[in-house]
Parts: structure tokens; sequence; C-alpha cells
């Protein structure tokens, strides 16, 4: 049977059973024999303030509707997810695993912290999910390995000692998680390289990267067995070329010299698995791509917007999905999965995939909700990108699952109703002719 979701501003998730029908082209959409990426899945991000959200307002039913929504194999299915190393900006409160001055040997470490928080939000997702995968990634070192020594600025201080210790920093951090049950599965050596933030972060240069990756993480993952695979990311950019201001400056944030210096470097490359982007490195992911096929491309962290949850932002969601699939990526990491109505730390209001009313428990699944569902529910992991031509070739996107089924999930973003047909010349009876309603996104799951 194959079957029709489609959502609109006014009704979401109708489904359609369709009837079935031949055809050997399409000018929507046509396959063309290309295959491309196998997807590893969708995911979000655990972060201090959505668990809190969830335990300090919701009832405990509407709590465990959430979890099993997000993580369900028949419900969003979110198999890949991001955990932060330490703070990052929707933490109760910022901090490291060893704020100890000076502790080298890192005899202060611990995560105690995160056992009130992110430990059982993770639990609680690995109870729906059995295939659940984890990527994690630092905002900032503990403040001693910095200059200056604090959280929302600064830079790595690159002594031996110092880079010694923050390499074994993360052994200690994934050992420790794994003794909780918790199996990192990539780290991401720090959160937007390019950012100088309000928030935890810390500035990388290219040279600084290639270094600590090259001549202490990577060989020292090796010496204690850590099988984490090490990614180049997260990734907020370059671009090349960025106007700045109103007048004629202009800011030049090569891209060779900032990514290709560490991948031309083959004992710093050696160690890398993938390259993660988020934000302004949607522009950069299809050169990488382009010249570095055999490295795995992740999207690590989609776009916030400012709180208004609105439809219009949730269709500019779905073009990011689209465009980061289409250059390679192997996955899509939504940002905060749930929030109440307070602003983070810093006091920037964000969009999330739920939203709690701290004052009624209320639950409202949010228009990005519906987006991620269009993709993750029927997208299965170990499904390819397939090639396709057409009219609807920058709105949509075909996949085939691992069973056999295509799914060709497309927007129609114009305020009138758009003619949508689909083919493939190989299988003419995985057909598609209907009529998609303005504003509106659709999957179709067609069974051969």
């Amino acid at each position: 049977m194959s079957i029709w979701i489609a959502s609109t501003p006014e009704h979401r998730l109708v489904e359609t059973t369709l009837e079935r029908l031949s055809a050997s082209s399409a000018q929507g959409l046509q396959l063309n024999g290309e295959e491309f990426q196998k997807l590893r899945g969708f995911g979000g991000c655990f972060n201090e303030l959505g668990y809190q959200a969830l335990t300090k307002y919701v009832s405990a039913e509407d709590r465990e509707t959430v979890f099993r929504e997000l993580f369900s194999p028949e419900e969003l299915n979110f198999t890949f997810n991001r955990t932060p190393v330490g703070a990052n900006d929707f933490a109760e409160q910022w901090y490291s695993y060893d704020e100890e001055d000076g502790d080298y040997d890192l005899k202060h470490f611990s995560v105690e912290h995160d056992d009130s928080t992110l430990v059982p939000y993770i639990r609680k997702a690995q109870q729906y999910q059995p295939d659940l995968q984890l990527f994690a990634s630092p905002w900032s070192p503990p403040t001693w390995m910095k200059f200056p020594k604090v959280y929302n600025f600064g830079r790595i201080v690159m002594t031996p000692e110092n880079l010694t210790a923050y390499a074994h920093y993360f052994v200690k951090y994934i050992k420790t998680y794994a003794e909780r049950g918790i199996h990192i599965n990539q780290l991401h050596v720090q959160n937007e390289v390019f950012a100088d933030q309000k928030f935890p972060s810390c500035l990388w240069s290219s040279e600084d990267m290639r270094v600590f990756v090259r001549d202490y993480l990577g060989p020292i993952f090796a010496q204690e067995g850590i099988d984490t695979a090490i990614f180049l990311g997260t990734l907020n950019g370059p671009e090349d070329m960025s106007w700045t201001g109103g007048g004629y400056g202009m800011k030049l944030d090569n891209y060779s010299r900032y990514v290709d210096n560490i991948l031309f470097d083959d004992e710093a490359r050696k160690y890398i698995a993938g390259v993660g982007y988020q934000w302004a490195g949607q522009h950069a992911i299809a050169r990488t791509h382009q010249s570095w096929p055999e490295l795995e491309l992740l999207m690590t962290e989609s776009e916030c917007g400012m709180g208004d949850n609105s439809w219009e932002y949730a269709e500019y969601i779905f073009h990011l999905i689209n465009h980061y699939l289409r250059n390679g990526a192997t996955a899509y990491t939504y940002w905060n999965m749930v929030l109440t109505e307070i602003v983070s730390t810093w006091g920037w209001q964000q969009n999330s995939l739920y939203s709690v009313d701290s004052k009624t428990g209320e639950i409202t699944r949010n228009p990005e909700w519906y987006v991620m569902r269009h993709f993750s529910k029927y997208v299965r992991p170990g499904a390819v990108v397939l090639g396709a031509t057409g009219h609807f070739n920058a709105m949509g996107i075909a996949l085939r699952n691992p069973d056999g089924s295509v799914v060709i999930v497309v927007q129609n973003a114009l305020e009138r109703e758009l003619p949508f047909d689909f083919a493939d010349p190989r299988n003419p009876s995985l057909a598609v002719s209907v009529k998609l309603a303005p504003r509106s996104f659709n999957t179709f799951v067609l069974e051969k």
C-alpha cells in the first residue's frame, strides 16, 4: 500500500491511500538512476533546559508521550542525536567537568552534574530507541585551559601539557559516560569554531585545530583504545566572502585556508572520520562533499529561529533539510526538542519541536515538529538519497528505504495549489499524480 501524508497550516498529517498508477516519466520529480549517500537518520540535542521543562511542568503521562514520540521507531524515530560535553547555551548554568585550576592530571574530573539532567534524558531516549547513536561536542573547554579564563570567550592555550590534558579530558568523558551505559559514537572537537559568543564558546584557528587533532587527540584516542570517531566540527562556516556592516567592508573566511589546511594534512586526516556543519556551514558543505567524497558529512544543528514557532520558519527548516541531504549529509540534527516560554540563559528565545506552558503544563507541537515528522518517521536509517530531475527538484527529495520502499518528501511553498507528479522509469508502477495544497509539506511512501 502506498500513502500520501500532507500538512498545511490548517490541517496536519492528513493521510490518503494512493491509487496504483503507472508512468514512465514525470515533470515534477523523476528518478535518473543515480544513488548517493546512505543516511544515519535524524535527531535532536539533549539540552538541560529541555529536560527540566518536561520534569518540572509536565505530567508523568504527557512526559512519556513526548519521549515516545521523539524516539520510538514508530513515531519521529530520532536515532542520531547530539549531547553537549559540559555546558551549552541551554544549560541551567555554565560548567565544565573539571574547574580545578591547573589540574593537568584531571584528578578532579567528574560528570556528576549531568547525572540529574543529561544522563536521565538520554536514558529515557534509550528506552524507546534501541538504535540510539550520539555525537558529542564541547561549547567550551574548562576555563583554566583557555585565555582568557572565561566560558564565553577565549581560545585554547596551545601548550603541550594543556593539549595533552584536554585530549585526556575527552577520554575521561567518553569512558565515564560508557560506565553509565551511554556510548558516544562521535566527538566533534568544538561547537562553532568561528564564533565568539555570549554563551560558552571557544575560537579555534585552523592551525590550532590541525595540531590538536594530529598530535594530541588522535594519537591519545588510539593509545587509549577509544573507538569514538573524531569529526572536524561543528563548523559554522566558513564563508569565503561575507559582507559585513553597511559600507564596503568585507570579511574573508577563506574556505581552503581553514578546512583544506586540515584535510590536506595526511597525518591529521587519518584521524578524521568526517565533518559536521551547521548555520553558515550550509554554504560550505557542498565544497567539502565535492572535494572529499570519502568523508562523512553531518548537519549538526538546525537553525533555531526567534521563538515565534511560525509555519513560515518551518518552511525554511524544510529547505535546510533538503539542502543538507542533497549536499551529502548523512544526518540532520534538530536543536531544542523541548522548551518552555523562558529564554536561554543568555537571553535568546528560540524555536523548539515542543513548547511547554510552565503555568499549565500544556504541551504544544510546533510547526517544525511536523517538518521533522514528514522526514524522520518515513525515511528510515540506511535510506539512500536518489538522484532526480524535474521542476520540484529544489523543493523535494527522493530516497529509497532499506525495505525497498521509495519516499518522496516535497514542499509546495506557493500560495496556490500545484500539480505534482513523480515517476521512476525503471519501476513505472511507482508513480504519483496529485495536487499539492498551498503552503504544504508532503510525504509519499511508495511500496513496490
